[in-house]
């Protein structure tokens, strides 16, 4: 479908000028993606005229909006429905007056340099009709389809079998992705990855000697109409748009090759490639489109080729064969990795649950004397401990990591099979074995949950290369995260003391400087390195992700004025947003589930109170008086007038329709800074609301008594 462009007129290039790039980018559904990607497009537009067209396929997340907020002079063309690749660019490139074509995806980061070298390799390689750049993935790692070959049945056929891996030193198995190549050589490719490429306008209508008769080769061809098909007058023409995703850019390749034109690879600048995995690689939507792309790109150049020799079509149509028997293997494949990915965790149950039935019935038999029949142990208890995986099941205890579902499951199925074993004697065997069965296997997968819980979810170590602003500005914003814990561990700069006098708020510990950055990973045993955009280059960013590339750490960036942090194919939002916070929220958790801990914990607290009254005052401990003061409160927990964690009613008070109470706990004294501003507090309390569940009230009320002193909100920030 066509779509109008929604933007005003362009302000970087004018309707008089040509502009050196046209900038295009596809978004769906990547808003903070797509945001970072253009500010490192205006970064990188330096020195040249640039337009930049934003082409949306129907993005639910507000990206138009975005767009035209914060990039005005960016044309936007918003889709109604979602158009496929190929196509959204053509609706870019027929509007697109630039002398060469940047076709970008909006999960990447440019160099600051990146559209000026493209822009000079191209200018000074008339012949070239596309260029692309050294592509990195989020690692720092260099990205293999930074350049390809074309899969012809030779070329597939090594990569199918591995031999490609095994030997990609060899100019024969390593040709897929020209492994054997140095990677910081300019060398001619057959193609580029559609993430990042620049495309010479005059080669999508003109073969090369054409452009040459015609003298628009190595200066555009503003003025001159852009082919309604491909392939008119010799030009490569649009992109194939029978191609929906995958394969499209080597098709293009192809016929920008077919047109005379040249493609090359140049390392003289790079980019980050996140790699957004909205079609993961074991998905049967990616293996239908990744596989039906590749089927129809042998189909449409190799099969068909009447100018080829017959062994040639004779291979590609073996090619072609093997393409579409490997469509179905790779999808039974999939298929079965998904389901062995999605049993892994009721078998895991089900064995637990089978060895506390076991377990249950020894116990039983070894104090009652009792006997049971072998049927009992090879058929019942393993119905049994089966109906109690499918109650966990029904109860969507596989779908989210929560307790409750879990326990009601299991509580279900308790009731289910003691009412069925009233009208099925074959299984009306001792309810004491049935009820205590169940319940040690509530123990057991309760365990099992929380030691993975405690293992996945640990505290994070951070470490921020940036200034101490930055740093301060990274603690604020993890401070009020509960779930996972994060460490931050210091930052690391070059000017910490001038900065350290600037920094409006005390900042984390100076670790070191950046030429020390690999050593100080080490000693500090970083998990994670976060790099702040607004104190660094991307090119500076770029040099650091290739110094750690081999290191097993995460890297992500701290993007600039906004309160998220950027990592690979995730985003980390920081930020409160009120309205859509008042939806995320539901449902919350119900009044019984929330009494479960805080009735229990109250009335031992409660007890206790006289015995840490008195031990306060014989000792004159500061930690067992605070302990007395937590105690006190709990009264109100039992009349209803408090929750045992909740908002500190002396400071600011999150909105009503998040279903908070003042609480014994202040869900603030997980903030390990001080003081706490007001958007920190509802920072805090907005976590608390969308992830609370019965395990972090229990992770926050033993931080919060095992602390030496209390937090108070206050007005500043």
């Amino acid at each position: 479908m066509r779509a109008a462009s929604l933007s005003p007129a362009p302000t970087r290039a004018t309707v008089a000028e040509t502009p050196d790039v046209s900038v295009i980018i596809v978004n769906y559904n990547v808003r903070e993606f797509l945001e970072q990607a253009l500010e490192s497009v205006a970064e990188a537009s330096a020195g040249l005229c640039v337009e930049t067209f934003v082409v949306d396929n129907d993005s639910a997340d507000g990206s138009v909006a975005m767009v035209q907020e914060r990039f005005p002079e960016v044309h936007v063309i918003a889709n109604e429905t979602n158009v496929g690749f190929a196509r959204a660019n053509n609706q870019a490139i027929r509007e697109a007056r630039g002398r060469h074509l940047l076709i970008l995806n909006p999960d990447t980061l440019l160099q600051e340099n990146t559209l000026q070298k493209l822009v000079r390799f191209m200018d000074t390689h008339p012949e070239a009709g596309a260029a692309g750049c050294r592509i990195l993935n989020p690692d720092g790692t260099f990205a293999p389809e930074s350049r390809r070959a074309f899969p012809t049945p030779s070329v597939a056929f090594y990569r199918l079998t591995g031999l490609s891996r095994l030997f990609h030193h060899s100019p024969t198995f390593g040709r897929y992705n020209l492994t054997y190549l140095p990677k910081d050589e300019v060398c001619e490719v057959d193609a580029l990855s559609g993430s990042c490429m620049m495309v010479r306008r005059a080669a999508l209508y003109a073969s090369r000697e054409e452009a040459e008769h015609m003298s628009v080769g190595g200066n555009g061809a503003h003025g001159v109409p852009l082919p309604p098909t491909p392939h008119a007058n010799g030009g490569a023409g649009l992109f194939d748009e029978h191609f929906f995703m995958y394969g499209e850019d080597l098709d293009w390749c192809y016929r920008i090759q077919q047109a005379g034109w040249r493609i090359y690879y140049t390392p003289e600048t790079q980019i980050i490639h996140y790699k957004g995995e909205s079609t993961k690689k074991g998905e049967l939507r990616y293996v239908r489109l990744f596989y039906g792309a590749m089927l129809r790109f042998v189909e449409k150049h190799l099969s068909g080729n009447t100018e080829a020799g017959f062994l040639r079509r004779l291979a590609s149509r073996g090619l072609a064969l093997a393409l579409r028997v490997g469509i179905v293997v790779r999808a039974l494949l999939s298929f079965l990795g998904q389901g062995a990915t999605v049993l892994r965790a009721p078998a895991a149950d089900f064995v637990l649950a089978l060895l506390a039935m076991l377990l249950s019935t020894a116990l039983w038999a070894s104090q009652t004397s009792a006997s049971f029949r072998p049927s009992f142990y090879t058929l019942v208890l393993p119905a049994y401990t089966l109906a109690g995986i499918l109650g966990i099941a029904l109860a969507g205890g596989y779908r989210r990591p929560r307790l409750r579902p879990m326990v009601a499951g299991l509580a279900g199925a308790l009731l289910g099979v003691a009412a069925l074993s009233f009208f099925v004697k074959t299984i009306a065997f001792s309810r004491g074995v049935l009820l205590l069965g169940f319940t040690m296997a509530g123990v057991l997968l309760l365990a099992r949950r929380l030691v993975r819980r405690t293992r996945v979810q640990g505290s994070r170590r951070v470490l921020l290369v940036g200034s101490a602003h930055e740093a301060s500005r990274l603690q604020r914003l993890v401070g009020g995260r509960m779930r996972p814990m994060v460490h931050l561990l210091g930052f690391v700069s070059d000017a910490p003391s001038r900065e350290r006098a600037s920094a409006k708020a005390p900042a984390p510990p100076h670790l070191g400087t950046p030429r020390h950055l690999r050593d100080l990973v080490r000693l500090q045993e970083a998990d994670e390195v976060v790099f702040a955009a607004d104190s660094l280059s991307n090119t500076a960013i770029l040099g650091f992700m290739r110094q750690l590339r081999d290191l097993p750490i995460q890297l992500k960036i701290l993007a600039s004025n906004r309160d998220r942090i950027i990592g690979k194919a995730s985003i980390e939002d920081f930020s409160v947003p009120f309205v859509e916070a008042e939806r995320a929220v539901a449902p919350l958790r119900s009044a019984v589930a929330r009494r479960l801990l805080d009735v229990p914990v109250s009335l031992v607290g409660s007890a206790l109170h006289p015995l840490l009254r008195f031990s306060a005052r014989v000792t004159g401990s500061q930690h067992l008086r605070r302990l007395t003061c937590t105690s006190a409160l709990m009264r109100g927990v039992l009349t209803g007038q408090r929750a045992l964690v909740g908002f500190d009613p002396s400071g600011p008070h999150p909105p009503s329709d998040w279903g908070l109470a003042p609480g014994v706990v202040s869900i603030l004294d997980t903030i390990p800074e001080r003081p706490v501003s007001i958007v920190e507090a509802q920072r805090a309390y907005w976590f608390y609301a969308r992830n609370q569940s019965l395990m972090l009230d229990v992770e926050i009320l033993l931080r919060a008594l095992t602390r030496s002193e209390g937090r108070t909100a206050t007005d500043d920030g």
